[in-house]
């Protein structure tokens, strides 16, 4: 018997390291944890500190006007000289005077000497384009590739007698028809 409650004392005692490493272990991942988690919130001090530290509104003001400015200047080696022209009303052809049209356009130039030729030779410019505005039936100027067709018959027919350049696009301001 004696032998018996010595192997009973025995058995529980065995047990006994393997709990101690399971707290050992806990406590090394805690640590660990805690650690990373000190880290991360070190670096969301830091990052918020020096976001704290710059101006945000001059910071957003500045970085809005150098793209105003970068915008501007791509912009202009995009686009030519837009002149405005004046609006044009004239009678659609086939309508007996039933159907009207007041079309107010912008013309693009290619170089900004060619404004000044258009600017002398204003009267040419225009009857060119009342006679095709007012050759055009309404079935033509309807839709939208009638419109788009009227557009390269302007650019191309003015572009045949400017000399100091040409007419790169044509843009309708206002299209009204009755």
């Amino acid at each position: 018997m004696a032998e018996e409650n010595a192997a009973k004392e025995q058995a529980p005692a065995a047990p006994a390291p393997i709990q101690s490493k399971a707290p050992l272990l806990l406590i090394v991942l805690a640590v660990v944890n805690m650690l990373v988690v000190g880290g991360v919130g070190y670096m969301l001090y830091a990052g918020k500190k020096k976001e704290a530290a710059e101006p945000k509104l001059e910071h957003v003001i500045k970085g809005e006007a150098d793209q105003q400015h970068e915008d501007a200047s791509t912009e202009k080696a995009i686009m030519g000289t837009v002149v405005p022209l004046e609006t044009f009303i004239v009678n659609l052809s086939g309508s007996k005077g039933r159907r009207i049209a007041s079309v107010s356009m912008e013309i693009e130039l290619n170089k900004s000497d060619v404004a000044k030729e258009i600017e002398t030779r204003k009267a040419q410019v225009r009857d060119i384009i009342i006679i095709l505005l007012s050759g055009k039936t309404y079935d033509e100027v309807a839709t939208p590739d009638g419109k788009q067709k009227l557009r390269d018959e302007i650019k191309d027919t003015v572009n045949a007698f400017l000399t100091k350049g040409k007419i790169t696009n044509v843009y309708f301001t206002e299209f009204i028809y009755n």
